[in-house]
């Protein structure tokens, strides 16, 4: 019997009873370290789970991240949840399922070849006798390492996997369940509430602690360096204490925020270090068409609707957190290096928030509600940030640039490529580097250095330069990452990352080398490319959407005319493949009428789970693209409220429709972040195709609309 290396994450969590448990009242009780954060990735895990093990859909009880309890899968993130999760996950089942037919073939008398199961139960061919899973279970010990030798399913023994069975998550949501941490309640609960500085680099030179802890319920004012906190018996009142110690603090600022509405130039001044990140063929080459151009996008909020929560109890040495930090494990570890106590001392239990693609303050509010516990021992703290301190002191996303210039000949062959983007390292999450990357570890009497941010984890693309090195087969080209050194402005991950912008340079910039070549821009996409899969999402968007046979024009239609454009990436270069197809109406405003995609994500385990990511990055790419900006001064953040950042309405969103390509016999691949750039250049595509229009730097307001049209 031949043995198969093992998933990775299986690797780093070899016990097969950390991943599955068998009850004996039929439930089965699977374990994962990927979390849900409204992306539906426990039910397709448990989706996967049921197809190896042979048990109903129904039968499978996804539990939640518990650092002391499930594996140790690091950070949900990077759209792996399914390629990695789900492989490590998928070989676990499998030989929990061979565990089992083993211990059926030893009661039966049988040999396994005589064996096959059905929702659990392990029928012996060609008799009556059976036997179930939790029948056995007192007799199969998964207490044992994966060893490989076991080959989950083929494509064409799959049941289950493929189809759109319903989420498990939706029920209690739709019913109001209370399955957010906002919602949980512990006996003796206690609530905290923290003021921020103004600023980053805000000075504390007084504050009144005493007034504080004389107004109602008010049960500790704490106070460490710049940190400053209350907790009190009931929220509001937490609420109204925090207001009142925010009122009464007096704080020294600095002026050290760059020009908000010079930001591409602002990057592109600052010290950096070049790396080249593809360069092949000869030096630049001149062409009978030769363009350049450069696109930006500014800093972008998380904006989670729902403000970043947390649940903290500190208790005999022991300290626990309820959290929905999408890297449990590393934050416990953050968390431990702040308090100088050793990780095992706490435990970090994941509960759903409301969610985001990216690092945002969950894990901040972690630690948070921590520091507020310590001075209410025994007693659960609940932490809750205000929407202004999510919108104002969240990372946010990176702004980026991207130069691009290149050459067309004329037989329409892109004989020269260039692309050099600016960016800082993205990766500011927990348990990464040696000091703390928690806002609060930083703002303490004894205070932590903010780390700087760092690009790459180990086996995962780089964050800056996803994307940038092309996917199309150019004979000569130069990529060139010009990576800043730490801005002052707080970032960290953001869907997409990189390849948000790098994706939106490359397909407008296709656009603009097919419209100064006079040639089709599917048509020029498409001849430079090699693989078959990229080449048919991007054939199956246009015959959807009607691209191929409507005649593009080049914006004479005048002021309120339609457009349609295309935008392609394999997110990474190596998870799903994506072609989006936007139509909009175009004038001094933009309003996208529709938006058609085609993807291809491998083995689709679930078609509707497929479908809602895709259309969620769509709805979330186009406010990007047409409405959100972080602003500040040169002293303070100043975008605090939904008026300062604005985001897409329902009435805004544009009807999705979503085809897959599904490929079974291939592995599955992230689709998560897959649509964003596409999306991006897809807009700014059927702009110019509605009225020749070129607005390169992001958001795509009205004023840089009415800008472009005055001077075109």
């Amino acid at each position: 019997m031949t043995t198969d290396p093992l998933p990775p994450g299986l690797t780093r969590n070899s016990r097969l009873d950390r991943w599955v448990e068998m009850r004996t009242d039929g439930v089965v009780e699977v374990r994962t370290g990927k979390v849900e954060i409204g992306q539906g990735i426990t039910s397709a895990l448990a989706q996967i789970a049921a197809e190896e093990l042979d048990v109903d859909y129904a039968r499978i009880r996804m539990i939640p991240a518990d650092t002391g309890r499930s594996p140790n899968e690091g950070v949900t993130a990077g759209s792996r949840s399914t390629m990695d999760g789900g492989g490590a996950l998928r070989q676990a089942c499998a030989e929990v399922r061979d565990a089992f037919l083993q211990a059926a073939a030893r009661r039966l008398n049988a040999g396994v070849d005589e064996l096959f199961v059905r929702d659990g139960t392990i029928h012996r061919k060609a008799s009556n006798e059976s036997a179930t899973y939790w029948e056995l279970s007192a007799e199969v010990d998964l207490s044992r390492d994966a060893d490989g030798r076991v080959a989950p399913k083929r494509a064409d023994q799959l049941t289950l996997v493929g189809k759109s069975l319903p989420r498990l998550d939706l029920p209690d949501k739709v019913a109001g369940a209370g399955v957010y941490v906002h919602d949980l309640e512990l006996p003796g609960m206690l609530h905290g509430r923290v003021v921020r500085p103004p600023s980053y680099r805000a000075v504390l030179d007084a504050f009144d602690g005493k007034r504080i802890e004389t107004m109602p319920g008010v049960r500790a004012v704490v106070r460490d360096g710049r940190f400053l906190g209350v907790v009190a018996a009931r929220e509001e009142q937490a609420v109204a204490a925090a207001a009142a110690l925010a009122k009464g603090a007096v704080w020294h600022e600095a002026e050290d925020l760059p020009d908000v509405d010079a930001i591409p130039a602002f990057l592109r001044s600052r010290p950096s270090k070049a790396k080249i990140l593809s360069e092949k063929g000869v030096p630049k080459q001149a062409g009978a068409h030769a363009v350049s151009a450069s696109y930006s996008r500014p800093f972008l909020a998380h904006a989670s609707i729902g403000p970043a929560c947390a649940v903290a109890r500190v208790q005999s040495g022991a300290i626990e957190v309820w959290c929905q930090s999408q890297s449990i494990h590393p934050t416990r570890l953050d968390i431990a290096k702040t308090l100088g106590v050793a990780p095992d001392t706490i435990t970090v239990r994941h509960v759903q928030g409301a969610g985001c693609y990216g690092h945002n303050a969950a894990d901040d509010a972690a630690l948070d509600a921590v520091l507020l516990a310590r001075a209410v021992e025994g007693h659960p703290v609940r932490l809750q940030w205000s929407h202004e301190d999510e919108l104002a002191w969240s990372p946010f996303g990176p702004a980026m640039v991207v130069a691009m210039e290149g050459a067309v000949d004329d037989a329409g062959r892109i004989v020269d490529w260039r692309h050099e983007l600016w960016s800082n390292p993205h990766i500011a999450r927990p348990g990464l580097q040696e000091s703390p990357s928690l806002l609060a570890a930083w703002h303490l009497d004894q205070p932590f250095a903010q780390p700087p941010g760092i690009d790459a984890l180990p086996g995962i693309q780089p964050t800056s330069e996803r994307n940038a090195v092309p996917i199309y087969d150019f004979p000569n080209q130069r990529v060139v990452l010009n990576a800043l050194e730490r801005l002052p402005v707080r970032t960290g991950t953001l869907r997409a990352i990189g390849g948000f912008l790098n994706t939106y340079a490359i397909e407008c910039f296709m656009d603009e080398l097919a419209h100064a070549a006079g040639v089709d821009p599917v048509e020029l996409r498409l001849n430079h490319l090699s693989d078959e899969r990229a080449i048919a999402v991007i054939k199956a968007a246009r015959e959807r959407s009607g691209l191929a046979s409507r005649s593009r024009h080049d914006g004479s239609g005048g002021d309120g005319s339609r457009g349609m454009g295309l935008g392609f990436a394999r997110y990474s270069n190596e998870a799903a493949y994506a072609a989006v197809v936007v139509e909009v109406e175009a004038g001094a405003t933009i309003n996208v009428v529709r938006a058609v995609a085609a993807v291809d994500c491998g083995r689709t385990i679930n078609p509707d789970g497929v479908r809602n990511q895709v259309e969620g990055g769509i709805v979330q790419a186009v406010s990007w693209v047409l409405k959100e900006q972080v602003r500040f001064d040169r002293t303070r953040i100043t975008t605090r409220t939904w008026d300062d950042y604005p985001i897409l309405r329902f009435s805004e969103a544009p009807p999705v429709e979503v085809s897959i390509i599904d490929r079974p016999d291939e592995p599955s691949l992230g689709v998560g972040e897959a649509v964003a750039g596409p999306v991006a250049a897809a807009i700014a595509n059927a702009v110019f195709d509605a009225i020749g229009v070129r607005v390169r730097d992001l958001p795509l307001t009205r004023e840089r609309m009415l800008a472009a049209i005055n001077d075109a």
